[in-house]
This record gives structure tokens, sequence and C-alpha cells, in this order.
């Protein structure tokens, strides 16, 4: 027993107080306040106290496991400890486990919280809870528990991700509608940047990419009040549970390993015991609570990120310091490219898809995805003409300085190759001049060409990017379906059948005659 227990026992009693309010107050047994009392009197009177002989506990031979458990894990909670005991052949109850881990590690109070209870499908709460979590296979990673919880049945879904940016919430949110099959009317959610960019007044600015995703699936997003955990408490409770129960005592061996672990956790533990506030299993009131909750649309919202690259030198495009192959045509194209959470897709000015490759995992730096149909292939003619093409485009003098860069250099081709490459920084106009002025000099390298741009011409910057490559794809479309100007004579039968309005002298007119 604690020091502190004894000391207000006997304070207690010294006041006048009964054995029976001092056991009731401090919750003991009288029995033991009974004892606790009779040896401080033998202490204070100077005899010797002989305490019973202790009998045998059901955990005394799991003494050293015990022990063992709670110097691996300090914060291991009795409800663990008591799944751990009963793996390996104890089979007494919880209570004394419980009384046993207070002996050797008590419990400090924490203050109450009240809890404002609401409606079948009113409220959802959603919040991250970040960890670093030490990977027999990954080493220590930093880690954030992405957790969407019904108020009313308290029914969650969890995962663990490696961010909080938009897309990973996003993502999440389909998730986890599609694991509760519902959606609940409104979601309360803390100042995050995803769904807040700022205040006004006092007033949330929600941001628009986020409300068009609430509006996608109905629910309408609610930020709580800066600074106020209580507010959420439906969410931030759980994850200390979360923190006692699923991490606690557990090792992983990757992130993918936690998140298998933890969605065996939802079914098995989380949905099905007896939640201390409500009284009941998370999984009977959610049988209450589905009907109420919003209908998933047919199509979930597309939770792809969108990106534009240049096409570099070599027929790649970059993405998260990786690079995946585009056909060598694109080469110096700036073009848009959709990442899933499996795919990287890149597409052409008329957002057809040119290429497809698997996505390279957040670990992989300086890889490439290659795909050999990509790449100039070695028939030496073939590849001749699929530059002259790309030549012509920027005018005569261009074609000219193709043809005498491979006949007067030994890697001609290679060469070419590499300067249409530039078009990645300057504008058309600007490169066509250069080689232009290459020409005229004799000047037939990628070095000149580079000089000549560095002192005549800026680089163009990612707007004018777009806007060039806006421009260039309605002038082909233009060139393909031109729109002619029509003679006079075929809007004449046009203005014969327009019947001719009436004037105000004729209404003028008519009005008398009516009245007489």
């Amino acid at each position: 027993m604690k020091e502190s227990t004894q000391n207000e026992a006997v304070r207690m009693w010294y006041g006048g107080a009964s054995q029976r309010r001092i056991a009731k107050t401090l919750r003991i047994s009288r029995r033991t306040v009974g004892r606790l009392l009779a040896r401080h009197e033998k202490a204070r009177d100077g005899l010797p106290w002989e305490d019973r002989k202790q009998r045998s506990s059901l955990l005394d031979p799991f003494e050293e496991k015990i022990a063992e458990l709670v110097a691996r894990y300090p914060h291991i909670t009795a409800v663990r400890l008591h799944e751990e005991l009963r793996r390996i052949g104890f089979a007494g109850g919880y209570t004394i486990v419980k009384d046993r881990l207070r002996d050797i590690r008590p419990e400090t109070g924490k203050e109450p919280v009240i809890r404002f209870e609401t409606g079948p499908a009113v409220q959802a709460q959603m919040d991250y809870s970040t960890y670093e979590i030490e990977f027999t296979s990954e080493g220590c990673r930093r880690v954030h528990a992405f957790s969407y919880i019904l108020a009313y049945s308290r029914r969650q879904y969890i995962r663990f991700v490696e961010s909080q940016d938009f897309t990973t919430t996003v993502r999440e949110h389909v998730r986890a509608f599609s694991h509760l099959e519902g959606v609940a009317v409104t979601c309360l959610y803390d100042n995050m940047k995803v769904v807040v960019t700022g205040y006004d007044g006092g007033e949330p600015i929600y941001n628009t990419r986020f409300l068009a995703f609430a509006t996608h699936y109905g629910f309408k997003p609610r930020a709580c009040r800066p600074k106020r955990p209580q507010t959420k408490g439906k969410i931030e409770r759980p994850f200390d549970f979360l923190e006692r129960n699923l991490l606690n005592a557990r090792t992983f061996a990757s992130l993918d390993h936690l998140n298998e672990t933890t969605a065996w956790w939802l079914a098995n533990v989380a949905d099905t015991r007896i939640h201390r506030e409500t009284k009941q299993r998370p999984i009977d009131r959610y049988q209450n609570e589905k009907p109420y909750l919003l209908q998933l649309p047919d199509q979930h919202y597309d939770t792809s990120q969108v990106v534009y690259r240049t096409v570099n030198t070599e027929g790649y495009v970059s993405y998260r310091g990786n690079l995946y192959s585009v056909p060598w045509q694109r080469i110096g194209e700036f073009l848009p490219v959709r990442i899933t959470e499996q795919e990287l897709i890149i597409y052409g000015p008329d957002i057809e898809e040119i290429a497809r490759h698997e996505l390279l995992g957040p670990d992989a730096a300086g890889e490439r995805r290659t795909n050999s149909k990509h790449l100039l292939g070695p028939d030496l003619r073939h590849r001749y003409e699929l530059l002259s093409q790309r030549y012509k485009e920027l005018g005569p003098e261009a074609m000219s300085f193709l043809e005498e860069i491979v006949r007067t250099k030994r890697c001609g081709k290679n060469e070419a190759h590499r300067i249409l490459g530039l078009l990645a920084m300057y504008r058309r106009d600007d490169l066509a001049a250069a080689l232009e002025r290459a020409r005229r000099y004799r000047a037939y390298s990628l070095s000149a060409v580079e000089r000549i741009l560095a002192t005549q011409a800026e680089p163009r910057s990612t707007v004018e990017a777009l806007q060039e490559e806006a421009r260039d794809h309605l002038s082909d479309l233009l060139r393909e379906c031109p729109v002619l100007p029509r003679s006079g004579s075929e809007y004449q039968d046009l203005l014969e059948n327009v019947p001719e309005p009436e004037g105000p002298e004729d209404e003028k007119t008519t009005e008398p005659d009516e009245c007489a």
C-alpha cells in the first residue's frame, strides 16, 4: 500500500472517522483499514507486528514474466498484461492482474471530462496523432495515425500513414467512408491546413479544395475552437486507448505489418469491447446508426494528385527524386502527370495517355522506371527520321542545323537529341533563333547553342510553359479544323424571315379603335 494512503487513513482515524468511512473514502477494505491501524498502534508502542503469512497467488509462477514485461514496456496496461499472461497459460482473472500491476506501478488519476452526446449519424470527428515507432525491419520511423470516428456509436477507422498532406487526408477519408459504409452529416476537425486555411474575425476560412471534397459526399466540415482538445473528446480519448492497447507491448516489422495488425485490432478489439461511456459495444450501436448515415455516391472522389513536369533531355519526367520514361518525341514538352496511390500516369496536350508506370515507394531515391518502347531504337535511319520531324517544327534554319551537326559531328544524332531537351527551359522561338545563329557561325554543338541561349534568351517560367502549351494545342486544333468566314448571302435567308416589330405609333392608333 502506498505511504500516502496509510498516512491519510491514520489522519482520518485521529480525526474521528470510523473504519467504514475510511475504507469507503480510500477505496480499500475495512479489514485492510483494521490491520493498518493495529500495526500503527503497535509501532507507536514499540511492539513488534507479525503479519499473517500471505497465501500463494496464481500470479506467483509468472512473476518473472510480469517483471520482464513491465521493464520492457513501462506503460503496459492491466488489460494488455492480462492478455499476454493468458497466452502463456495464466488462468486467473483480470482483477488480480490489475491489483498486482497497481502495487508494482501505481496509477495516477486524471481530471474527468464531461461528454456531449449526439444522435445517430449527426457527427463524426477526425484527427491525426503522430508516433515514433521502432520497426524491426525498417528502423525507427515517424508515422501518423489517421482516425475517423462516428460520435454516436464510437465505431472508428484507423490507418497509419507517412504524411498529413491533402492527398493522403482525402484518400483516408474515402477509405473510412467505405469501411463504415456511410458518412455522418457533419465532421469535426481541428485547425489543420488541409481543412482550414485561416480565420477572419473569428470565423474559419475553409480550404476550397476540401469543401469540394465534402460537397461530393454531402457532409459539412466544422472547425473546433483552437486550443480546445475537449471539443473533440470522442476522437482524442480513443488515441489513448490506441496507445495503451494497440501499440502497447507489441512489436511491428514494418508499416504494412502495423496496418495489418490495426485492421485486425479494429475488428476484434475496438469494435467488440464494452465502451466505458456508452456501456455498449461500438459494433452494436453502429447497427442502429448505420441507417441514418449518408449513402456513398456511385463514384468515389478522385484523390489523385496532378502535377506538371517537363520531359528532360533523356526522355524522363521527375517525381520525388525518381525518373519515369516518356516517349522520346516528347522531350522538352511540359506535360500533366497524374499520381494515384499505385501508379504515375503521363498525358499529352490532348489529355491522351502516353505513358503509365508503377509508382516507386517513398523510400526510393534516384531510381528509374523505363519502358523500352519510349527510347530511341537502334535503327539509326529511323532515329534520324524522328529527329527530322522535331527539327522541322522549329523551322528551315533548324533543319539545316540538324543536317550539318549530323554530317560534321561523330555523335551528331545524340547531340541533336540533347539540344531538343533545351525546350524544357527555353521558348520554342528562342531555341529556333539560337539554332539559326549557331548555323550562321558554323557552331554545330550543344555547348554553342547553350551559350547563345544564355546570352540572348531568358528561361521561361512554369506559367509561361503552360500558356505556350495551351496556345500551341489550340493552334493545332484550328489547323486541323479551320473556321472559315462565311459570305453575307448565307445570312440573307435569316434576315428575310425575321418579323418586323410593331412600332409605338401602331399601338397608339389601335387603342382608340378598341375603346370606341
